[in-house]
């Protein structure tokens, strides 16, 4: 009996030291590359991994904060920027793939002097948010909306500007908000 304990235990033992040699090393992380973004009207150029999304680009390397990190799973719409005038969720789309092109934020709407961008206004003057925390990408995905000739009615507002999720319920001022200021937002 005991022979045959060892002839079955060779297996396992023979497997074992294979386990404990040092598996060879995997490919080496990617080599960062500079991007040149344009941010707001101004200028920027980061050494990033290719894979870094726009969102951890602005946040993270440029210290946008406005620009919200919620579901990072494209689903909540709190990443939303505008990118050359059309809504973009940031989460979903690397930084490198943005090179050349106009990306506005939350911290970019309002003039030099300090005045409120028109939807900006109107989220102020209708209460159009409670915690805030949606309250950028929702502005940015307001301003987007009505630039795309989707804000001409309350239920065009509501279809296509429910991408954005406001977990306090702030929708029907948000819709109140937008209609304010569409007429003002567009184009600009």
């Amino acid at each position: 009996m005991a022979g045959t304990v060892s002839a079955a235990a060779a297996p396992l033992l023979a497997s074992s030291a294979k386990a404990e040699a040092p598996a060879p090393s995997g490919p080496k992380l990617r080599a960062p590359v500079v991007a040149s973004l344009r941010i707001n009207q101004q200028a920027y150029e980061l050494s990033l991994d290719t894979r870094t999304s726009l969102l951890d680009a602005l946040r993270d390397h440029i210290g946008l904060t406005g620009t919200k990190k919620g579901c990072d799973h494209g689903q909540c719409g709190a990443c939303t920027v505008l990118v050359d005038g059309k809504r973009v969720l940031s989460c979903l789309t690397f930084a490198v793939m943005n090179e050349g092109k106009d990306i506005t934020t939350v911290e970019g709407l309002a003039t030099s002097d300090g005045k409120l961008h028109p939807m900006q206004q109107a989220f102020i003057d209708h209460d159009a948010f409670q915690c805030g925390y949606c309250t950028p990408g929702q502005i940015l995905s307001a301003i987007g909306c009505v630039n795309e000739g989707h804000a001409e009615s309350e239920g065009d507002i509501r279809e296509y500007m429910s991408g954005n999720i406001c977990r306090c319920a702030a929708y029907p001022n948000i819709v109140a908000a937008v209609l304010q200021a569409r007429d003002q937002t567009k184009g600009a």
